[in-house]
């Protein structure tokens, strides 16, 4: 399964999900996501399930709502290869 082409809103989050071909790629992205967040110095909530499967939470939780910040690290993710290089 390839990841969701878009995000989507529920409430006041944007919410994406992928699923990789295994555990150790999945890893390797949500690592990938993780050094953006710290460069960005704003953290999606992170969720890691079924062994190979990562959803994606931005909100601005100090707001209480969606913001530009959301938006920008979305694009931000956007930007980030989804597998490693060989």
């Amino acid at each position: 399964m390839a990841p969701e082409a878009v995000w989507r809103q529920e409430g006041e989050s944007l919410v994406r999900d992928y699923e990789f071909k295994d555990f150790a790629e999945a890893i390797a992205f949500v690592n990938r996501v993780a050094g953006a967040a710290e460069e960005a110095n704003h953290h999606p909530d992170i969720l890691i399930h079924g062994w190979n499967r990562v959803r994606l939470e931005l909100t601005t939780h100090s707001a209480g709502k969606l913001t530009d910040n959301d938006r920008a690290m979305a694009e931000r993710i956007d930007g980030l290869p989804l597998r490693s290089s060989p």
